[in-house]
């Protein structure tokens, strides 16, 4: 680990089934308990599968939470994200190079990235199969390298997308059949 590298923690809201509202906790380096709140998510609670959740990065030059984009939930597997004026759909954030691949890639600042599953835990890798950020599910903890700054956004995002279908793991199988026929239907 290097000076530049830095952890998150996500603080998920007790007895909440939706767990598409919480906040993430920059830690400090030199202190295991203090901690500046870094990103806020926020959807409404409306018992539907479909919403809108809003995203929000601190600005720690202004100290003020300044919006970083949304997810669009069509369904509980099927979503569009936006980050600021870029908009994703989410098989770009979670593309399968094989039916059978549990991991999941996305492209962000012109490099690929692969996030692998092991057991509730994520480890994200680089094109060359560098360890670049691990997700600890015991700990709700995302260890980043320092040099994913720049692309934190879609970090974050994939990795709480990833998080959302390991708790969801049945939509996660109707996710992959879907992609599978979109597949086939635009070849």
């Amino acid at each position: 680990m290097t000076s530049s590298d830095f952890t998150l923690y996500f603080e998920f809201p007790d007895n909440d089934p939706e767990n598409r509202t919480f906040k993430i906790h920059k830690l400090a380096q030199d202190s295991a308990d203090a901690s500046t709140e870094f990103y806020r998510f926020h959807h409404p609670v409306t018992g539907l599968k479909t919403g809108l959740t809003t995203f929000q990065r601190h600005n720690l030059k202004t100290d003020i939470f300044e919006t970083a984009g949304q997810i669009d939930w069509l369904s509980n597997y099927n979503c569009t994200i936006s980050f600021g004026i870029d908009e994703v759909h989410i098989r770009e954030l979670r593309k399968m190079k094989k039916s059978s691949s549990k991991s999941r890639r996305f492209k962000a600042g012109g490099s690929e990235y692969k996030w692998k599953e092991e057991d509730k835990n994520l480890i994200c890798v680089d094109s060359r199969g560098k360890t670049v950020a691990t997700w600890t599910d015991k700990d709700k903890k995302l260890w980043v390298a320092g040099k994913l700054e720049p692309v934190l956004d879609r970090l974050v995002v994939s990795c709480f997308l990833n998080i959302w279908f390991l708790q969801h793991g049945q939509c996660s199988n109707m996710y992959n059949d879907i992609s599978r026929l979109l597949v086939s239907w635009e070849a």
